[in-house]
C-alpha cells in the first residue's frame, strides 16, 4: 500500500510559476509509475505528466514546454515544476502511483489528497 502526500499548491498570477511536491511511503518507490493529474472546475480528471522509474516522461499536450516532472527514487519524491501558468491550469492537482503506466486516472490505484493550484488573470 502506497501513501502519497502532496504539497506546494497555491495562488499565482498568469505567467507565474509553482512547484508541486509529492512524497511517497509504504512501498518500493521504483516499482511505480508516478504521475500528476488534475481536475479543474467542471472538467474531467486529466493526466498531466507521468514518469517511470527510469526517468522517462510523458506530458499532456496542454502543458508541454511549460511543466516538468521529475522524480528522485532515493528520496521517494516526485515534483512538478510549472511555469508560464495560465488561468486554465487552475485545478486540484493530485499525485498518483501505479505499477503500470497509467493511460488515465482510472488506471491509478494510489492517490494523494491533492493540492489546489489557482491561477488568476
Amino acid at each position: 500500500q502506497v501513501q502519497l502526500v502532496e504539497s506546494g499548491g497555491g495562488s499565482v498570477q498568469s505567467g507565474g510559476s509553482l512547484r508541486l511536491s509529492c512524497v511517497a511511503s509504504g512501498g518500493t518507490y521504483s516499482d511505480y509509475y508516478m504521475g500528476w493529474f488534475r481536475q479543474g472546475p467542471g472538467k474531467h480528471t486529466e493526466r498531466v505528466a507521468v514518469t517511470g522509474s527510469d526517468g522517462a516522461t510523458t506530458y499532456a499536450d496542454s502543458v508541454k514546454g511549460r511543466f516538468t516532472i521529475a522524480r528522485d527514487n532515493s528520496k521517494s519524491t516526485l515534483v512538478l515544476h510549472m511555469s508560464d501558468l495560465k488561468v486554465e491550469d487552475t485545478a486540484m492537482y493530485l499525485c498518483g502511483a501505479a505499477r503500470r503506466i497509467p493511460r488515465d486516472w482510472r488506471d491509478v490505484p494510489y492517490w494523494g489528497q491533492g493540492t489546489q493550484v489557482t491561477v488568476s488573470p
